[in-house]
């Protein structure tokens, strides 16, 4: 029998870019509708105890996705925002799930939490060496609450809660404005608009020089179902594809892949944010992940959606 038979599922953000992945792959798991519950911001308020508790109520497993989210931008903008509503949902949905009884809380953390200078790759024993960079801080430090909490919950009230820490996440159905995306979905739209309007210069944020990683979005939900199924330990668990490019590499395969033949213009003013990201992910294995989507493949993926779904 399935792991996930006769088990009422909630996951919280559900219905957003990793979410709705996560959904798919509980489907492919053979979850039908009937066991999944997915809370709608416009509906239910998770910042609130009264919205955490009505979710949580009758569900066996806990997927939590919900977050507030955006670029280094609107990082710097929103530090109070993002701060406030990532740390109020954890906390108290974690604690309304602990006491409604809840079998299993999947946390679902992020790479900004990791401290700013962290050794590469970023193994899970480095996650409290230092303070996190800085733009990320506010976000990163509200999710890094959900592994302290985690460890106490388990701690006090035996609670079976796993944190799952995803790298920087890619693909199509991602958010494309201006004002909060990341860094591949706001280098297509930009690329994808000054080739259509024939700009001769695009704009990029930094010296390029900082690195990144990236991880399928479909290759993260199917971690995190994998995980939700056969992982039960206290350790924290990096989810990543084990590889690292540059920004300014980066920018160079958009152009590239979208036909943008202008010039890419560095603006050194602004910040580059983390200097490097590249997570050590043998210890997901154990649990039976490997990325499997090539940083190139994923990349034409996202970049034909956004092309046949920018004008909606």
């Amino acid at each position: 029998m399935s792991y996930f038979a006769n088990k009422n599922i909630l996951v919280t953000g559900g219905g957003g870019f990793l979410g709705s992945y996560v959904v798919e792959e509980l489907k492919h798991k053979g979850v039908c509708d009937e066991q999944l519950t997915i809370p709608r911001s416009k509906d239910i308020d998770l910042r609130t105890r009264e919205g955490c508790e009505r979710v949580v109520e009758n569900q066996d497993i806990i997927i939590h996705l919900a977050a507030k989210v955006g670029g280094i931008g609107y990082n710097r903008e929103h530090a109070g925002e993002l701060f406030y509503d990532n740390i109020m949902m954890g906390a108290q949905l974690m604690d309304a799930a602990c006491t409604a009884g809840v079998g299993k809380f999947v946390a679902i953390g992020t790479i900004c939490a990791y401290p700013k200078h962290t050794p590469v790759p970023f193994k899970e024993e480095d996650f409290w060496v230092g303070y996190p960079e800085e733009t990320n801080a506010p976000y990163g430090l509200a999710k890094k609450m959900l592994a302290v909490q985690a460890a106490a919950y388990r701690t006090q009230y035996s609670m079976n809660v796993i944190s799952l820490w995803p790298v920087n996440l890619y693909g199509p159905r991602d958010n494309f404005e201006h004002e909060s995306s990341h860094v591949i979905p706001a280098l297509i739209r930009k690329m994808v608009e000054a080739r259509d309007s024939h700009d001769s210069q695009v704009e990029i944020w930094g010296t390029g020089n900082a690195t990144r990683e990236f991880l399928f979005v479909e290759d993260a939900a199917r971690g995190i179902v994998l995980a939700t199924e056969h992982y039960n330990d206290e350790d924290i668990v990096n989810l990543g594809a084990g590889m690292e490019i540059s920004i300014k590499d980066l920018a160079n395969k958009i152009k590239m892949l979208v036909g943008y033949r202008g010039e890419l213009v560095w603006n050194s003013e602004k910040p580059d944010g983390q200097p490097r990201r590249m997570l050590d992910v043998s210890r997901a294995k154990a649990f039976g992940f490997e990325a499997g989507t090539t940083f190139d493949e994923g990349l034409q993926k996202t970049i034909e959606w956004y092309e046949q779904h920018r004008k909606a």
